[in-house]
């Protein structure tokens, strides 16, 4: 028999507010244990929480770029269970009226199609604190509680189990992940657990539409892990039941190491929390001019940009998600094209030369050295002749090295392109006096030596020469 895997993600994305959501508490990652804590993170009595404005802005504008609907009225929750990082012995959150509903976003799948994604909801919530093993009750088995991440705001996304392969739910959750961190509503780093997720996954025979028992993968913190997970977790569910086994609703962790998944505790259903409203915070209203103000306040969005992309300046695809990965990234690319004019040529340079040096220096395009205006001169250089295109990446290179302009560059350095036709003239004739075998081959049919002769040219002039001027000269001479 063969079997469809049905998978649903919920995912936390941990809102860049300055301070806590119910508390003034920086949230500041890195920070000396329970350095930032108050009695309202704590959970000490009589300590009354107040709901952070900021948080609420980020949740509406995050509902609105995933086309959900905006709840007039949402009431805050608890959520009761015991866990030792949750000082309060409940987190709240929100259950039955969530700040946003009923979205979905649309992705590709196979083929370029796309595939609607639906969204549930997605909530606010506070995160809990951090149990660190062996490392505040120093050497050995002691465990400590770290509570500085506790009441820090999170937004809880919950997809419909629309999803059925672990590559469309990368898929979609490298979506979403773009999404918040082009908002500037989360900095989507994922080791810092600023991005997590948990995967629910179940299989069920094909052409069936009763949905299988499903198991929640906790906290999978990277696109790599997530793939894994899901798809060990496929497996595992479908060798279980060929070996007669059934499928046991349960929360799963997984291994990184072994790329496995194994059992953690018997999964609660939302009757275990206990969920009441949060008697010390009122409904939250949100007004219908609020909505819309938020909804002007949003960015141009990733898929609106790369269409624009497509249509105005005429990128192809491929060249317009890769200039669209980050909004800082697509921000650099559009000024480079305000400065120079020239589209291709400004995203080729950005997808080839300033990528690959981001890459060999760790940097990120927010602080690469060569300011969109420089890579722009650099451009007009090789456009006007004053340089070649290879002359132009020993260029470059000294720019990212030294900060200096282009010009200022050439004229140090003594870089500027050869194009008279005399200078060049003589030394095609060296070059050919002293191969004067290739040059027989040449004109004997072998018409492949052309390239030797050119890059003896090149080399002689030290990149130098104008090749369209080599070129033209060398068809004519080695004619004879």
């Amino acid at each position: 028999m063969k079997y469809q895997p049905v998978i649903g993600l919920e995912v936390h994305v941990q809102l860049l507010t300055e301070s806590k959501i119910f508390c003034g508490c920086s949230t500041t990652f890195g920070a000396e244990p329970n350095s930032q804590t108050c009695p309202v993170c704590l959970g000490l009595p009589g300590a009354l929480p107040v709901l952070n404005k900021k948080v609420v802005e980020f949740a509406i504008k995050a509902g609105l770029s995933t086309n959900c609907s905006i709840t007039p009225r949402s009431i805050f929750a608890r959520k009761n269970y015991f866990y030792p990082d949750l000082p309060k012995g409940y987190q709240i959150s929100q259950f039955e009226d969530p700040i946003c509903q009923h979205g979905w976003l649309d992705i590709a799948v196979d083929g370029g199609e796309l595939k609607r994604i639906g969204i549930t909801r997605i909530h606010m919530e506070e995160d809990a604190g951090k149990l660190v093993h062996g490392e505040l009750s120093g050497p050995g088995d002691g465990s400590g509680v770290d509570l500085n991440r506790a009441c820090t705001p999170l937004l809880e996304v919950v997809s419909e189990p629309d999803l059925r392969s672990s590559d469309e739910a990368v898929t979609y959750l490298k979506q979403l992940h773009q999404i918040v961190t082009w908002l500037g509503i989360c900095d989507g780093n994922m080791e810092e657990g600023s991005f997590r997720c948990d995967a629910n996954v179940s299989v069920m025979p094909v052409g069936s539409n009763i949905l299988g028992t499903r198991a929640e993968i906790k906290n999978v913190n990277s696109f790599k892990f997530v793939k894994q997970a899901i798809e060990y977790e496929i497996q595992r569910q479908i060798d279980h039941i060929e070996d007669g086994g059934t499928v046991v609703q349960e929360t799963r962790l997984f291994d990184p190491n072994s790329g496995t998944t194994r059992s953690m505790r018997s999964k609660e259903e939302a009757h275990d929390y206990r969920y009441f409203p949060d008697p010390d915070l009122v409904p939250l209203v949100i007004s219908r001019e609020w909505v819309e103000r938020s909804r002007l306040e949003l960015p141009e969005l990733p898929e609106q940009r790369r269409q624009r992309f497509m249509d105005k300046l005429g990128l192809p695809l491929y060249d317009a998600e890769v200039l669209t990965a980050s909004r800082a990234l697509a921000d650099y690319f559009e000024a480079g094209v305000a400065a120079h004019g020239n589209a291709k040529a400004v995203g080729n340079w950005i997808m080839g030369e300033i990528t690959r040096a981001l890459n060999d220096s760790g940097t990120v395009i927010e602080a690469c050295p060569i300011s969109p205006g420089l890579l722009a001169e650099l451009l007009t250089l090789i456009d006007n002749g004053t340089i070649s295109g290879k002359i132009a990446k020993t260029v470059f290179d000294e720019m990212w090295r030294s900060g200096k302009a282009p010009q200022a560059i050439v004229d140090e350095q003594g870089l500027v392109q050869v194009s008279d036709s005399g200078a060049i003239e003589s030394l095609i004739d060296e070059i050919m006096a002293a191969n004067a075998g290739q040059v027989d081959e040449y004109r004997g049919g072998k018409e492949k030596v052309f390239g030797f002769f050119v890059g003896q040219v090149m080399k002689a002039s030290k990149g130098k020469a104008n090749p369209s001027v080599v070129n033209e000269l060398l068809l004519h001479k080695l004619k004879g």
